[in-house]
């Protein structure tokens, strides 16, 4: 079996790959590797699956009218697990035209290799889709029509744009909406990083709305499951519409929560700074799993101080601390 990840080089694509390569799957990534945040890291989680002798890895831009047959040499695929796009939920306030270059452009592309080849697509939407939306926990059954950023605007399009492919094409596709992934080789540009950074290095953090927010943090080993999950649906041949499932930890924590515990984790105090909102920011994401665990047997395990505790140790080890 066959499958090609975009965005292997990114955090969850990279997790993603090793798990399936680890299990004897073939393995095909493709990552534009670009510079949203540091390449060096990028290229230190393709340093791991380069190990991997299934593994293949392709530079390309899917934004660009690409051939994917010519690209992926026309190997036979099993499913394609579309994880490409630029995140960021801030970065899209003052960068928005690239969020319709990678994520609504990217994923055109993507729809029409699997159209033209009729290859079932999984891919990554997000928890932010839910928006300025109050009832909690937020159900895939929810009104999603009020988005406060233009990266939620995109993912939400992406789900219409495969719901359309569907309803045009009968194209199979699983769309999952990430909940506040963190672990070891996160992102930079998440808080958990940059908290653990900061307070490491004796720097101020920027705590946003005064603490009083709070977010489903979900271990990345949890969504690689749950990615795993829909990939073996998605080749049901029972399988034959879109679905939209969470991806969350079922368990929000006020982010003050979320400090003291990586300060008892790293053994040292935080210097705060305490900010009001951002824009684009929404107070509380909490996922509703039923359905994922209905249908995918989606059971997330991992704890938030089990998580950060394996995010301190790879950190201090990937900085030599």
């Amino acid at each position: 079996m066959t499958i090609l990840i975009t965005g292997v080089a990114g955090f969850i694509g990279s997790h993603l790959a090793s798990k399936m390569l680890s299990q004897n799957f073939n393995v095909i990534g493709i990552d534009n590797l670009n510079d949203y945040y540091s390449v060096n890291l990028k290229k230190y989680r393709l340093k791991q699956l380069n190990k991997f002798k299934n593994f293949t890895f392709i530079k390309a831009d899917l934004s660009k009218a690409l051939n994917l047959e010519k690209i992926i040499k026309k190997k036979k695929l099993s499913v394609i697990c579309h994880l490409a796009a630029q995140a960021g939920v801030r970065y899209s306030i003052t960068n928005p035209s690239i969020y319709l270059k990678y994520n609504i452009d990217g994923f055109l592309n993507i729809l029409e290799y699997c159209r033209k080849y009729n290859t079932n697509l999984v891919y990554a939407s997000s928890s932010s889709v839910y928006g300025a939306n109050r009832k909690v926990p937020f159900s895939v059954n929810d009104d999603v029509s009020n988005p406060v950023s233009l990266y939620a605007v995109t993912k939400r399009s992406n789900e219409l744009m495969a719901e359309s492919y569907f309803n045009l094409y009968k194209l199979n596709s699983i769309g999952l909406r990430f909940f506040t992934v963190y672990g070891p080789m996160g992102r930079p540009d998440m808080a958990i990083w940059k908290f653990t950074e900061s307070i490491i290095n004796n720097k101020a953090i920027e705590v946003f709305n005064r603490g009083n927010l709070s977010r489903d943090f979900t271990y990345i080993d949890d969504i690689i499951d749950g990615v795993q999950k829909a990939i073996k649906l998605s080749k049901n041949k029972k399988f034959t519409k879109h679905r939209i499932y969470n991806l969350g930890n079922n368990s929000p924590v006020l982010l003050n929560t979320m400090i003291k515990l990586l300060e008892e984790t790293i053994g040292k105090k935080a210097k705060k700074k305490l900010v009001s909102m951002q824009p684009g920011d929404v107070k509380k994401t909490f996922a509703d799993i039923e359905k994922s665990k209905k249908e995918l047997k989606f059971q997330p395990k991992t704890s938030l101080r089990q998580g950060l505790t394996k995010f301190v140790n790879w950190y201090k080890e990937y900085h030599k601390i």
